[in-house]
């Protein structure tokens, strides 16, 4: 009896290797809801891969989520069977994007967008990876507790990879062991704002604040994001200003309120030894005061788009990396995607003072061993961005980017080998995964 069982057991590998043969030679029996092809072993084929090295004709090899190989020319094309290759032509591959600033306000204000929509709009979009912020979602995230709510909330229900910030509020920010215990949890750094928030749990820090959270965060060698806007009395319009003007609006945030934080927050950077990232947003570097009609509040934010110089000048500053004439920094460009119900936005009175403020604007490396996080574009396409495009799918209307005309189409995405995305088609389970520090 003994034997017998010995010597099944001694068959078990034999019969596993098997039945990962049959699914590479029959990947039609692989049945997996989470992508939108049944191959676990699949390439990827482009005349203009994005390698860390070069753009290269050929293809990437992937299997079990993963990339085994990338092959320059064609000396793949004997390696695998016919319909298990995906080729894309001369469309770019390249790594999936990723978003570290992301609203998606789930739990508790799930009407305004929710993990489901939000992160099959990132899909769309060519990201594969979204950070989601602590603020706008109820409760926010500032604790232990708080972030595991966050992540039962997303568990099944997004469509690609998400991390979670944490939040730094005065209530925390003199307790090292609930900021531990927070990061501890998995929060990937905090963020902070040096004016209000608009949300009641997530009030404004100070300096004395900041400097205790950047001590916490220094053990666990994570970063601090500060909304960096400091409220100043000259900044307060007067009485007479016409709210469904954005010159109206744009008095009440001054480029002042920004410079004097910044100039704090370098001041502490430097005293401390402490890097620098500059963060700006597409829709600085795509839109200007001047355009912005009377009444339209789809482009009231914090801080404000300012005008055609200023944007002008941060396309000089994104390029040549000239920002504040200060070297030891790096450059990040994320969405601050930060939608929320329509009625908030208050489109019939179009009274910028009084509508809630945020743009909604969702839409790794190629190499042997990486998740398969990849995204497909074809960067000479141009489309009007209409109400039927799928990058949208809650509350269309409140886009600042409705009815422009953009460059760069997104044919398809790959999350850890999962065709998530495609020609509008999405997977129709979420498989996403949360990522948390360990």
């Amino acid at each position: 009896m003994e034997s017998g069982k010995l010597r099944l057991l001694a068959l078990l590998p034999l019969l596993a290797s098997l039945i990962l043969l049959y699914f590479d030679i029959f990947p039609q029996a692989y049945r997996s809801n989470c992508s939108l092809i049944q191959y676990r072993h699949f390439w990827i084929a482009s005349k203009r891969i994005v390698t860390p090295s070069a753009i290269i004709s050929g293809a990437v090899e992937v299997k079990g989520g993963k990339i085994i190989s990338v092959v320059e020319g064609d000396d793949w094309r004997g390696k695998t069977w016919s319909n298990q290759v995906m080729d894309y032509g001369e469309a770019v591959v390249m790594p999936g994007l990723i978003d570290v600033h992301a609203h998606l306000d789930d739990p508790g204000r799930t009407e305004w967008e929710g993990f489901p929509s939000g992160t099959r709009a990132a899909a769309a979009g060519g990201i594969t990876t979204l950070i989601d912020m602590p603020l706008n979602s109820f409760p926010s995230t500032v604790s232990e507790e708080t972030l595991e709510l966050k992540t039962k909330a997303a568990k099944g229900r997004i469509f690609v990879d998400v991390g979670f910030w944490g939040g730094l509020v005065p209530e925390n920010a003199f307790n090292a062991s609930s900021l531990e215990r927070l990061l501890k949890a998995g929060a990937l750094g905090l963020k902070s704002f040096m004016c209000p928030s608009g949300i009641n749990d997530f009030p404004m820090t100070n300096t004395s604040h900041i400097k205790e959270g950047l001590s916490v965060l220094a053990k666990y060698k994570r970063p601090l994001l500060v909304h960096a806007e400091i409220q100043q009395d000259f900044g307060m319009v007067d009485d007479g200003g016409n709210p469904r003007s954005y010159s109206t609006y744009l008095k009440t945030r001054p480029a002042s309120w920004e410079e004097a934080a910044i100039r704090e927050l370098l001041t502490e950077a430097k005293s401390s030894g402490d890097s620098i990232t500059v963060e700006t947003c597409p829709h600085y570097l795509a839109f200007s005061a001047e355009e912005i009609p009377d009444g339209d509040t789809r482009f009231k934010c914090a801080p404000p788009i300012r005008d055609a110089d200023n944007k002008e000048k941060l396309w000089t500053a994104l390029l040549v990396r000239q920002i504040w004439k200060c070297n030891s920094y790096a450059i990040m460009l994320s969405s601050d995607h930060s939608p929320s119900a329509p009625g908030l936005k208050l489109f019939g009175e179009g009274d910028f003072l009084r509508a809630w403020g945020g743009i909604s604007s969702l839409q790794g490396s190629i190499a042997t061993g990486f998740h398969a996080d990849i995204v497909v574009w074809e960067p000479e396409v141009e489309f009007e961005l209409d109400d039927n495009h799928p990058v949208y799918l809650k509350h269309p209307n409140i886009s600042a980017y409705m009815g422009s005309n953009l460059t760069g189409k997104v044919l398809a995405t790959f999350a850890r080998g999962n065709l998530v995305y495609q020609d509008g088609k999405h997977a129709p389970i979420a498989c996403g995964v949360p990522i948390l520090a360990t």
